[in-house]
């Protein structure tokens, strides 16, 4: 059976739909940076999926071929994810979207080393004919969040936030959004096979305790 993160760490990827506050540590990620509206056609943010996904089943498949990963084993490619800020605004304006900067990632198994990233960019890059120049090796720690699992459109999220903030409040914490701690999603549902109403989003707000 192979190793499945949404399951093993069921409290980073599988919250309830109530607000928690919950420590997160250091990961590693396969990272592309961009900007722009993430809807529209051709946008920067779905070609950073493609880049993302090629690196991620690069190394998944790694061990069918001669490049071996010390430590390697058989897994699930964890979720897509997103990190995401708009310059000059605290927080989230959604009806702004072509503003937004984002940090598209997929978490990568404590086993691959920057060595084993590398080599899988140069394995895309030869297989596929195409440039990964854009893609990263991004290491994380994102501390003490909030979090809740989020149902139905992006558009709603003000709303779960809105439930998020008001619970970090009462446990004496406040939101300490900034660009070097972005808001956070982590898409459990794909939005071209799944309705907008049960669509499934981790999001995370980072925090910090008050008078900290």
């Amino acid at each position: 059976m192979a190793f499945d993160y949404k399951k093993e760490y069921k409290e980073f990827y599988m919250p309830k739909k109530k607000p928690t506050i919950v420590t997160i540590p250091k990961m590693n990620y396969i990272a592309v940076k961009g900007k722009g509206n993430p809807n529209e056609e051709n946008s920067e943010y779905k070609k950073s999926i493609e880049l993302l996904y090629a690196i991620a089943f690069t190394i998944k498949m790694s061990y069918k071929g001669d490049y071996k990963i010390d430590g390697y084993f058989q897994y699930v490619v964890p979720p897509l994810e997103g990190f995401w800020w708009q310059d000059g605004i605290n927080g989230i304006d959604y009806s702004n979207k072509e503003s937004f900067n984002f940090i598209s990632v997929i978490r990568l198994p404590d086993f691959v080393s920057e060595k084993d990233f590398y080599w899988a960019l140069e394995e895309a890059a030869k297989k596929k004919n195409k440039d990964f120049s854009k893609v990263q090796f991004l290491s994380y720690d994102e501390g003490i969040c909030v979090q809740c699992m989020h149902i139905g459109s992006y558009d709603n999220e003000p709303a779960t936030i809105e439930l998020m903030d008001n619970f970090a409040k009462e446990n004496g914490y406040e939101t300490d959004i900034n660009t070097q701690r972005p808001h956070h999603e982590i898409y459990l549902s794909d939005p071209r096979r799944c309705d907008i109403s049960k669509l499934k989003t981790v999001i995370r707000h980072p925090v910090r305790k008050i008078n900290d």
